[in-house]
């Protein structure tokens, strides 16, 4: 696997549930942001940004051109999601399924970053120094 089809899998992911989170926000609130209270424009804003997250994966995966960065910027996002779970596990979701799922992501952003940096590349021979 290359860190162009991780990056794409990643993404793929970002943008149905943003998709969804946006077409459908009862639905995407009754089977995944489960806590009260149902608010759609939240719902709404969280699809819109995952969409974003997405395509800032799915666009330099296909271009083969530019997928660090946006490797880097959708790690950060989702290392913040991950730990805004965290600190609010007592708020609702389901932590027992979310918080590994979300740390799953995470870590196949950070093997795509990895592998984006092959020996004899500029940014490999800058890591050594």
């Amino acid at each position: 696997m290359t860190s162009r089809i991780l990056a794409g899998i990643v993404g793929l992911f970002y943008v149905a549930s943003g998709l969804w989170a946006l077409a459908d926000p009862t639905g995407f609130a009754g089977s995944v942001a489960t806590f009260s209270p149902f608010n759609r424009h939240l719902l709404h804003d969280t699809g819109a940004f995952s969409t974003g997250l997405g395509l800032a994966l799915i666009i330099p995966a296909a271009l083969s051109e530019g997928l660090r960065p946006a490797l880097i910027a959708v790690l950060v996002a989702s290392l913040l999601h991950l730990w805004a779970h965290i600190a609010d596990i007592a708020l609702g979701g389901h932590p027992s399924t979310d918080i590994p799922f979300l740390g799953l992501i995470c870590a196949a952003l950070a093997l795509a970053f990895a592998m984006s940096i092959r020996p004899g590349t500029r940014v490999a021979k800058e890591a050594v120094k």
